[in-house]
């Protein structure tokens, strides 16, 4: 159902449940519809029972079922800014950068330099512009993450019992993730493995880094040479068999072979003289997603490098050569 902020706020609103959002917590279901309504005003209306569900009060936990009118009072609130409006160019590279659609799912090769989503001084991530450049999509939330620089597969769900349906999956590490890493200096072999505990931790200046610490959550990443570019650089396939934040440019970087690009782990001076051979970006791209879809069907979705990385792969390849 599409509103306005303005009669969001000066009007009772009545919600119907329908199959794809039955199931849910009814606090969920709030913080969906009332996007850019603080959580702490939403649990306010609903300890004061403002909030019905067929005309009963209910708890912040009570499952919703489909065909449950939800009553939502007037809210008033401030607004937030909306997010910047998408540019041509922008709508366009998404739509060209669609790996893979169907009615419930979205899988998109993330360019790098795009936040998944606004925030902290970023006005329009990858998400809000979907949801510009698909309006007539109800509903349409990430399944996970990528950072900002790192490129490649992203999922985007268009049902939530297909959102539902991929949390779990990646509960249980049933999604295979694969990513290409360029790294600097020659990757031997031997090293197809490693298993070290990741640590958050945040420097005096705010900035949020992980680090190999023995207090750590355990943390395992299988590595592949894929190829070599003399003793410069070489490129492997990254499998992270846990899911930590940051977890394959921490182990590169423990490995003594961090990744070109990376400005939080790898020295000036290696990214300096990457960046004269037009490597100018983070060197990670989620390359492939591998996955069973809820009917049982297996898909496979290649994620290509851009243009202009690829080239300069190629390039470096001539001049330092395996």
């Amino acid at each position: 159902m599409t509103h306005t902020a303005e009669n969001e706020q000066h009007q009772v609103r009545y919600l119907e449940v329908d199959v794809d959002q039955a199931g849910q917590r009814v606090d969920n279901f709030l913080r969906t519809a009332l996007k850019g309504v603080p959580k702490s005003l939403i649990y306010r209306i609903l300890r004061k029972g403002e909030i019905r569900v067929n005309k009963k009060r209910v708890k912040p936990d009570t499952r919703l079922e489909s065909g449950d009118v939800v009553r939502i009072p007037p809210i008033r609130t401030a607004q937030r800014g909306e997010a910047a409006p998408v540019g041509q160019g922008l709508a366009d590279h998404l739509e060209e950068a669609i790996l893979y659609e169907s009615d419930s799912l979205l899988i998109i090769n993330k360019p790098a330099g795009l936040a998944v989503h606004g925030g902290s001084g970023v006005s329009l991530g990858l998400i809000e512009a979907l949801r510009q450049v698909r309006p007539d999509c109800r509903f349409l939330e990430l399944v996970h993450r990528l950072d900002r620089d790192t490129s490649g597969c992203i999922m985007v769900a268009k049902k939530r019992s297909m959102l539902r349906y991929l949390h779990e999956a990646l509960r249980e590490r049933k999604i295979r993730k694969i990513y290409h890493a360029l790294v600097v200096g020659r990757w031997t072999a031997r090293c197809n493995q490693v298993d070290a505990p990741l640590q958050r931790f945040e420097l005096k200046s705010g900035e949020r880094m992980v680090k190999v610490h023995p207090d750590g959550k355990a943390s395992i990443t299988s590595f592949k040479v894929l190829q070599r570019f003399g003793d410069l650089a070489t490129l492997v396939e990254a499998r992270p068999l846990t899911g930590r934040t940051h977890q394959i440019r921490v182990h590169t970087q423990f490995a003594g072979h961090p990744i070109v690009g990376d400005s939080k782990y790898t020295p000036d001076e290696d990214n300096s003289g990457f960046r004269q051979l037009g490597l100018r970006r983070l060197m990670l791209h989620a390359a492939r997603l591998e996955l069973t879809l809820p009917d049982g069907d297996k898909l496979q979705v290649d994620a290509p490098l851009d243009e202009a990385t690829a080239t300069s792969l190629q390039q470096l390849s001539v001049v330092h050569p395996q």
